[in-house]
């Protein structure tokens, strides 16, 4: 394999990485060995002044470790010396007594960035696909190869925890307002400023680089008594963020205080020492799993590999102009750029539709995620109307009208009518059949479902629902389209609640169950936050909307029986008018539509009074078993593609804990002999509900697992 291609001009060296093969630029052990060896031989070179590092890729300067192999290892002691090795390596790179210039395009995150902070300077591109950032935390692991020691030297400790600490990345643009890099110039003159630099640094030496963080940040990190409120501050906020579940955050703050407070040498070894700890717990394996299967399913289309081509879309409509609907409406405009053309009754309601959409780019616009122009040239996109009008070319029409069957049915009747033969119509419903849906449909084979979650420019998940008659290429076609939102997409079985609603229903359940026999409202919450939920379940209601979650609640308990028989605490607050949020009145008090603190008369009005004494183990193991329970019993019906694809819609749909890995890992590390028993345990307590599936009790019996090891 030969990753790196060596040229010169003019005395400088150009080092052009472009991975053999793959998509992307990754640091593997094979082109770490081999940038070794260029730069060696260039360190000798006498003609050579100075050294420019570029990617060949079109959108990546170099995205990362190469993370396969860290599979393959598992020790500390491993992963410490992999991190030691990193170091050492870009140290050389530091050291190099030539200039070295990083010229940085698309991509720059992880192992990228490091290398590029080794450099001697920095310069990249003002376009939309150049982001540099540190985002090893979202894998259980902190930057390991001089991370944690340069970017704070680089750019001052608060901005360099705050990268550091959200694994985040910035575009090209905040990264030089930060200090990152030193010039930021359009893609088209990357190589020759670069080359320009290169030039001026091998004949005037290293420019003077200024203190970062203004004059307030500089005082604040340049004495002890400062840096320990940093410090403290960090700390306090990753354990409220975290809840204490990930030991990587507290790890990195450890590697850059200790670099910060003691030096260089002491920084390098806290730093491999600390990462060697973190890699190598079962939070990082964890959260590798998950990355390994999201990208997987982003090349899953969802139907066997080769059988059907996605459609482009350049032509979206929307019926329903209301919270859902110009949700879906601004993201399909900021995200893929399509027309969309938004429909409604009356004109009111479609300005407020328009409205709400636009205030999505106006968000972007303002975090700075696009500019103006952009912002102008996507708000254009947007029109509305209260007729078909403009709909007979779309490609695809997306109704989010309320859940009601004969409402959806007319609007697909009238859906049909306006537009061509090819246009697809998909319904976003949470719980109706899609199959009902489209019972009076002219082309089933363009129908099907797309489950979008709320709100939908946030929520990273899509469920997509075919039906038995729906067309490979309306799946595939949904499934691409789905991603160029930023969604990542499962493809389910049409089946009353589809995956994420099913299996949110009896945790749900019996979280009111709880409530009702006196368990404290904020009590529920923190018990399952704590647990690692983002949100406590009653919390959680009151966001989705008390009457939603009961309706969808009643289609639940009609196809599955008393297992999912709704909590009697749903209807007497529907009964009082309470909706949640979105009208103020629910389980929680608001003022001005921010959560205060819980209704103390939602008791009164549910005849109980709340407990003093409370097992949260016992509230924790029925809240999660009833979840655990249906997850197994949707599995062994068929709704899922892969137990994969249930994690992900678990983590992703509502935010189940990712350091455990979703609900079939996490029967998985606790076996299912001990499911079956705790199942058992409880149903004994508290009523049939909680049966085991058999599903469980076969892989009890036979010593099975979701995911079989190999």
């Amino acid at each position: 394999m030969t990753a790196l291609t060596l040229t010169a001009e003019n005395g400088i060296a150009v080092l052009t990485l472009d991975l053999p093969g793959e998509p992307v630029n990754t640091l593997g052990a094979a082109v770490k060995e081999e940038l070794e060896a260029a730069l060696s031989r260039l360190k000798e070179d006498g003609t050579v002044r100075a050294v420019v590092i570029i990617s060949g890729k079109p959108d990546t300067f170099i995205a990362g470790a190469d993370i396969h192999e860290f599979t393959r290892l598992s020790t500390m002691e491993q992963f410490e010396s992999l991190s030691r090795e990193g170091q050492e390596m870009l140290q050389r790179v530091e050291d190099f007594p030539k200039p070295v210039v990083a010229a940085i395009h698309g991509a720059c995150v992880g192992g990228g960035l490091e290398l590029a902070l080794a450099c001697h300077y920095r310069i990249c591109t003002d376009h939309p696909k150049t982001s540099l950032g540190l985002p090893e935390i979202q894998l259980g692991l902190i930057p390991g190869a001089g991370g944690c020691q340069r970017l704070p030297r680089l750019i001052g400790l608060r901005a360099a925890l705050d990268i550091i600490l959200a694994g985040k990345s910035e575009r090209g643009s905040k990264a030089y307002r930060l200090g990152i890099t030193d010039e930021l110039v359009p893609k088209s003159i990357l190589r020759r400023t670069a080359l320009q630099a290169a030039d001026r640094l091998a004949r005037e030496g290293l420019p003077h680089r200024k203190p970062r963080g203004g004059l307030m940040g500089w005082l604040l990190e340049r004495n002890p008594a400062g840096r320990r409120v940093v410090y403290a501050m960090a700390k306090k906020q990753v354990l409220a963020r975290t809840g204490g579940h990930y030991p990587a955050p507290l790890a990195a703050i450890q590697a850059v205080w200790a670099g910060t407070e003691w030096g260089g040498s002491t920084g390098y070894a806290v730093e491999h020492k600390k990462f060697g700890e973190v890699a190598a717990t079962d939070v990082s394996r964890k959260l590798i799993q998950i990355f390994f299967a999201t990208t997987a399913l982003k090349k899953d289309d969802g139907v066997p590999a080769g059988s059907a081509r996605a459609r482009p879309v350049a032509r979206l409509g929307v019926i329903g102009s209301g919270f859902m609907g110009a949700g879906i409406a601004g993201t399909a405009v900021s995200q893929a750029e399509v027309d969309v053309r938004l429909r409604d009754t009356e004109w009111p309601r479609v300005a407020s539709g328009l409205s709400a959409a636009t205030a999505i780019l106006r968000g972007r616009l303002q975090r700075r995620r696009i500019t103006r122009f952009q912002f102008e040239r996507q708000a254009a996109l947007l029109s509305g109307s209260t007729d078909y009008s403009g709909f007979g070319r779309t490609d695809l029409v997306i109704e989010a009208v309320f859940e009601d069957l004969d409402v959806k049915q007319q609007v697909l009747r009238d859906v049909e009518a306006a537009t061509g033969p090819d246009t697809i119509f998909a319904t976003n419903t949470s719980t109706i059949p899609i199959e009902q849906i489209a019972a009076p449909a002219r082309r089933p084979e363009r129908v099907i479902g797309m489950h979008f979650f709320s709100p939908v420019d946030r929520m990273p998940l899509l469920e997509v629902i075919p039906t038995a008659q729906t067309s490979a290429e309306t799946i595939v076609t949904v499934v691409h389209f789905g991603r160029k939102l930023g969604k990542n997409v499962i493809v389910v079985k049409d089946r009353p609640g589809f995956w994420v609603n099913r299996i949110l229903s009896p945790y749900l359940n019996e979280a009111g169950r709880l409530l009702g026999e006196g368990t404290p409202i904020d009590v529920l919450d923190r018990i399952m936050v704590r647990y690692g939920f983002p949100v406590g379940p009653i919390t959680l209601l009151d966001e989705v909307g008390l009457d939603v979650a009961a309706k969808a609640g009643g289609v639940l308990h009609r196809a599955y029986g008393a297992r999912l028989e709704p909590a009697a605490t749903m209807t007497k607050l529907l009964e009082d008018k309470r909706l949640g949020r979105k009208n103020g009145r629910g389980f929680y008090l608001y003022h001005k539509g921010q959560k205060t603190s819980p209704d103390e008369t939602v008791y009164d009005l549910l005849g109980v009074r709340p407990a003093k004494t409370i097992d949260h183990a016992t509230v924790e193991r029925r809240l999660i078993y009833a979840m655990l329970n249906e997850a197994a019993l949707a599995e062994a019906d068929g709704v899922l593609r892969s137990p994969r694809d249930g994690d992900l819609g678990a983590i992703f749909g509502f935010g189940f804990p990712p350091f455990l890995g979703g609900p079939f890992r996490l029967m998985d590390d606790l076996g299912a002999s001990r499911v079956v028993e705790t199942l058992n345990e409880l149903a004994g307590r508290f009523g049939e509900r909680f049966k085991p599936a058999p599903r469980l009790v076969e892989m009890a019996a036979s010593g099975g697992k979701f995911y079989p090891r190999t």
